[in-house]
């Protein structure tokens, strides 16, 4: 599992993809969070602007990214 150190205590899900570099751009990250392809502490969740704080898992693709 590959950690992913951010600012501050928490970042929005489409910020968060953009910055591992798995989203080209925030259109894309938008049209794959709308379609549940992003999974967060191994659910489905389809809100953009979902926090994250430090110890949330998001799987993108089968990859898993732990917040830290």
């Amino acid at each position: 599992m590959r950690e992913v150190i951010i600012d501050g205590d928490s970042i929005r899900l489409g910020q968060f993809l953009k910055l591992i570099g798995v989203m080209e751009s925030g259109g894309e990250a938008k049209t794959r969070i709308a379609a549940g392809e992003i999974l967060i502490n191994g659910e489905v969740d389809v809100r953009r602007g979902r926090q994250l704080r430090r110890g949330d898992v998001v799987t993108v693709d089968g990859e898993r990214m732990r917040v830290a």
